[in-house]
């Protein structure tokens, strides 16, 4: 019995062995295993992406190679150089691993799946006349929930929360009755329980992904899901009734009744439907609380950048003869911003933290903007991290760390574009909606959606820290390459209505 135990674990330490004697070849990337057969890297790199990451290019340069959980990833850190992979449709390929991901977090699993024709139908109800219908119910639906504030509690009375909270919890539910709204969502208890669910499912979000769950969480996740996937459809889809509950004549349904009639022209089956309508509401509202949050938390904590914001929006109101509240949307349409524009991008070049991935489907070769080529092994990952190069690149921006809130300012109050690494003009500066064919569909509406909301709440709400002293939270470093950045904790605020006339 003995020998036999020892065979077993001889023949399993031999294919650990064999499984990760993988040596740098000859015009490939530095290859960094690391002291664990098979894990690698995978805990520092799920632990904090930026600062292992960080690590490794003072260590080995724009390019290298890692290993984790058994993959191989070469990361991928000048920005000159993210067009080679970014264009590469025919070796890099960056479905499949998105794929994996809605498996792992979304038990979904499209096979019929296209790309192409998901983007297009987005690109249908994110841009043009469709794009301004959802900004203005978003905008209705903003104004509602203020004014429910302001029938619970007087002008003159404070109120304390969590500006974290306080953020997501608006914007999520104004972004949920814009998208997914019907009848029923508008129970006050109903929009509370899926908010609750929601904030639940996304606390897991990157154990899911990484597989890393607990077993408690594991229960906790699933009975997340179940909840959600029950609160999401609507009742012709819980009745198993499909399409043919669905008006697809009409030019008035809803953003959720247009997207289930393409899951049906693609093939996807009722339950799919229902999987992936948690999937379309973590990525349409997963990320617009927490930029909101950071965004309002920097100007609270730096009063320059919160004097030159209320001067511009005190510029509109005169703009408009006194009237902001009432034609808030259509004056944010027609007058620039240039400073809370400034403010925003700066806070996204502060937060926005996706990983850029695609799969090796055949053997290829990188061509770097400084003229050096490297050989990608099939089967192999690439990642571009536009959080650390360039938002984070001391070459690119000054004092990275530091908020400032006029970065893209120049010095005559327009947009500031031309940002400069080694001497040469940068394309990417700034990546945080991703770049070119492969940016955030979506990008128009959440911009809509947060500045509404900044505007809203600094002209209706007397907001402050409740401790002036405080600075914001440090994020949740385990967020890193899933969108939007989290606080590790919140900045308490107090509030109170102004008197709107």
């Amino acid at each position: 019995m003995l020998w036999t135990i020892l065979l077993m674990v001889s023949g399993l330490l031999a294919l650990i062995m064999l499984y990760s004697s993988r040596t740098r070849k000859k015009n490939e990337p530095p290859l960094v295993k690391g002291f664990i057969p098979w894990l690698g890297h995978a805990l520092e790199f799920g632990k904090d992406a930026a600062k292992f990451l960080t690590r490794m290019k003072q260590k080995h340069g724009d390019i290298f190679t890692v290993r984790v959980c058994g993959h191989y990833i070469t990361v991928l850190l000048d920005p000159n150089s993210y067009d080679a992979v970014l264009d590469d449709t025919a070796s890099l390929d960056f479905s499949r691993y998105a794929q994996v991901l809605k498996q792992r977090i979304f038990n979904l699993r499209l096979p019929n799946h296209n790309p192409d024709t998901e983007r297009a139908w987005m690109e249908q109800h994110f841009q043009g006349p469709s794009l301004a219908r959802l900004s203005s119910s978003m905008h209705l639906h903003l104004q509602t929930l203020l004014r429910e504030e302001e029938r619970s509690c007087s002008p003159a009375e404070w109120r304390q929360d969590g500006l974290f909270s306080l953020c997501y919890s608006l914007l999520f539910r104004a972004g949920y009755l814009t998208l997914f709204g019907t009848e029923k969502s508008n129970n006050v208890t109903e929009l509370a329980a899926v908010y609750k669910e929601f904030r639940k499912f996304d606390g897991l979000l990157t154990k899911l992904a990484r597989s890393t769950l607990k077993q408690e969480e594991k229960r906790t996740a699933s009975l997340s899901q179940e909840r959600l996937w029950e609160l999401l459809s609507p009742a012709w889809l819980c009745r198993g009734k499909g399409s043919e509950s669905i008006d697809h004549g009409s030019d008035s349904s809803s953003w959720q009744q247009s997207y289930l009639r393409h899951l049906q022209r693609e093939g996807v089956d009722t339950e799919m439907q229902r999987r992936a309508m948690l999937l379309q509401l973590w990525a349409t509202q997963g990320n617009a609380g927490p930029a909101a949050f950071w965004l309002l938390g920097f100007l609270l904590t730096n009063p320059e950048a919160m004097r030159a914001v209320k001067e511009e929006l005190r510029g509109l109101a005169l703009q408009e003869d006194g009237s902001l509240q009432h034609h808030l949307l259509d004056t944010l349409e027609h007058h620039s911003t240039p400073v809370f524009d400034s403010v925003l991008s700066e806070t996204l070049r502060l937060t926005a933290a996706a990983l850029i991935n695609r799969e090796v489907i055949q053997n290829t070769t990188l061509h770097l903007a400084s003229g050096q080529e490297y050989h990608l092994r099939q089967g192999d990952r690439v990642c571009l991290f536009p959080f650390l190069s360039p938002q984070m690149d001391p070459q690119i921006h000054h004092d990275p760390q530091t908020f400032q809130y006029d970065r893209f300012l120049n010095a005559d109050g327009t947009e500031k574009k031309k940002f400069y690494k080694d001497g040469e003009r940068l394309k990417y500066y700034t990546m945080p909606w991703g770049a070119d064919k492969n940016m955030c569909v979506g990008r128009h509406f959440a911009v809509s959606g947060i500045k509404q909301f900044a505007f809203m709440v600094l002209s209706r709400l007397d907001l402050e820290l409740c401790d002036p002293t405080a600075t914001v939270p440090p994020v949740n470093p385990s967020r890193y390459g899933f969108g939007m950045l989290q606080p590790d904790g919140d900045l308490e605020v107090h509030y109170r209505l102004k008197t709107l006339h």
